[in-house]
């Protein structure tokens, strides 16, 4: 079994603070967490503890398909010693001119548990084109994709490449946003969907 989670990778720094400061105010932070987010890294990375258990018989292969900075940048070097070898990162895309990685700031209030987050990413997302020529590759070997339900018109012509080229492939989504254009088709060409609360108070699931 393979499994390939196709989404994209943060660098996320976490403050905690006893309150939310007000605009313009200073405040000291008492922890400072970095670690790598995404919906996909997370994934990945509870499903390379639960293979590594000794019970796990038939181990599946994992593959984390993303848009990286440069390849030799310290973040993307980083994030290899953190996954590798149990999860591979041999079809991430690097986007060499870039040195920046997409990234994540964090402030956590522990008075109200709140967690406000401003994102920075000026990485050029996948193209259909460059999944597909990933998708060739790994394509024969893989039984599970799972996509981020993130840039919905390229996944979707992701996912119908994979229907066609590969059919007995298992295709998943996170469907997190319900207000994101374009979500619900892709949900709607998915085998499995893994939503969110939101979505399911909107679609009035219970």
């Amino acid at each position: 079994m393979s499994v390939v989670a196709v989404g994209a990778c943060y660098l996320d720094t976490i403050l905690t603070t006893s309150y939310y400061p007000g605009e313009d105010e200073k405040l000291r932070a008492s922890t400072i967490v970095r670690r790598q987010g995404g919906n996909c890294p997370n994934t990945l990375e509870v499903l390379q503890q639960l293979v590594a258990h000794p019970s796990t018989e038939k181990r599946p292969l994992l593959n984390l398909v993303s848009i990286l900075p440069g390849r030799e940048t310290s973040t993307s070097q980083q994030l290899r010693s953190a996954f590798e070898p149990h999860v591979r990162l041999d079809h991430c895309i690097y986007r060499e001119q870039f040195q920046e990685p997409a990234s994540s700031y964090i402030i956590k209030s522990q008075s109200t548990g709140s967690r406000t987050i401003v994102n920075y990413n000026e990485l050029p997302e996948m193209t259909i084109e460059e999944f597909t020529q990933i998708a060739d590759k790994l394509g024969p070997q893989a039984t599970w994709f799972h996509f981020e339900g993130r840039i919905p018109d390229v996944i979707l012509g992701c996912i119908q490449y994979l229907k066609r080229q590969f059919p007995s492939v298992r295709v998943s989504i996170e469907a997190e946003k319900p207000g994101r254009p374009g979500l619900q088709e892709l949900a709607d060409a998915a085998d499995v969907v893994f939503i969110s609360k939101s979505w399911a108070l909107v679609k009035s699931f219970s």
